[in-house]
């Protein structure tokens, strides 16, 4: 039996791999699995893994034909697993040694549905802790609970996938899978749903996960199109917490959380090419215009001035053919 499977996607991260895979092995198990997907890399990172799948206790390789981004290379993992518990990390990011050992006894003794961690950002030899944005720790609560308040920043904004362990029972009932294509805020749908329907969660105060920022062939710092799928994410968040029974009460949440992350993407568009940058604007435009317009006004009314201002003049701006998500 599988005690744990461990989902490491691979795009062109020739550079990053080889630490992840030595930390990999600094955590194998015989129970534990480790399934490496090659999202189609072209840098040299296959050869790489080649090597892995030969010398890694417990690597499964998995390539793809062709690139299909982040939240399809985990579903690809997700449906290989065999684990009774299910965890993520990214190809360029790196482990402690005997994390994994820690990370399953702290879900076998809460009994819950999932377990969410802090982390260490690494930004050059910057190391930075960050937590859960959850008070209690330790303890088995209901997910939905850890969703509000609406104007600071709760566990749903804590979206990182690979922070956190998961039982197979939500992969069965279908709540671990990602939206297949998204390239950016994959992890936004998916955090949100994990929230509102599973049954129980906990956060605990272990360190083991160093998050690599600042990778330039990272998302987060190409300013190209990929990057609007943030829209496509959010649409979906606002969507499916609409037809929620207690849509009324998480809403508001949801919404504002889209409003602050169109706010961010406009402060800093210098980043991205001027067609990109013209873009962003008329579909964040679009977006604000998608959004229930009450509880939209409730946000902006919520928000510091500037931004409110900047986002208000925004959704006045004239309507363009082909602006939506």
């Amino acid at each position: 039996m599988v005690k744990l499977s461990v989902i490491v996607p691979f795009f062109n991260v020739r550079q990053y791999a080889p630490d992840t895979l030595r930390s990999l092995r600094a955590n194998a198990r015989d129970d534990f699995e480790f399934i490496l997907v090659d999202d189609c890399s072209r840098d040299g990172t296959p050869e790489i893994l080649a090597r892995a799948e030969r010398e890694l206790p417990g690597a499964v390789l998995v390539r793809h034909e062709r690139n299909g981004g982040l939240a399809t290379a985990r579903n690809t993992g997700i449906d290989r697993a065999r684990g009774e518990y299910l965890t993520f990390l990214d190809g360029d990011d790196w482990l402690a040694p005997g994390y994994y050992a820690r990370l399953v006894a702290a879900i076998e003794g809460l009994g819950c549905d999932f377990v969410r961690t802090d982390h260490v950002q690494c930004t050059g030899r910057a190391r930075t802790v960050h937590r859960v944005p959850h008070g209690r720790r330790g303890v088995v609560l209901r997910p939905r609970d850890a969703i509000l308040p609406a104007n600071r920043s709760t566990s749903v904004d804590y979206a990182y996938a690979w922070a956190g362990v998961y039982h197979r029972r939500l992969a069965e009932r279908g709540l671990l899978h990602f939206t297949d294509g998204l390239r950016t805020a994959e992890d936004r749908p998916w955090i949100w749903r994990l929230h509102r329907e599973a049954d129980s969660f906990a956060a605990v105060g272990l360190l083991g996960v160093f998050y690599r920022r600042g990778v330039a062939s990272s998302l987060t710092q190409i300013g190209d199109v990929r990057q609007l799928d943030f829209i496509r994410a959010f649409d979906q968040v606002v969507s499916e917490t609409a037809q929620d029974s207690a849509a009324d009460v998480l809403l508001p949440k949801a919404v504002r959380t889209y409003c602050a992350i169109i706010s961010h993407h406009l402060t800093s568009i210098e980043r991205f090419e001027p067609a990109v940058a013209r873009k962003l604007k008329s579909m964040s435009a679009a977006a604000l215009r998608r959004m229930p317009q009450d509880v939209l006004e409730e946000a902006l009314d919520s928000m510091d001035v500037r931004r409110a201002t900047r986002l208000r003049r925004l959704r006045r701006r004239p309507a363009v053919v082909g602006a939506a998500a």
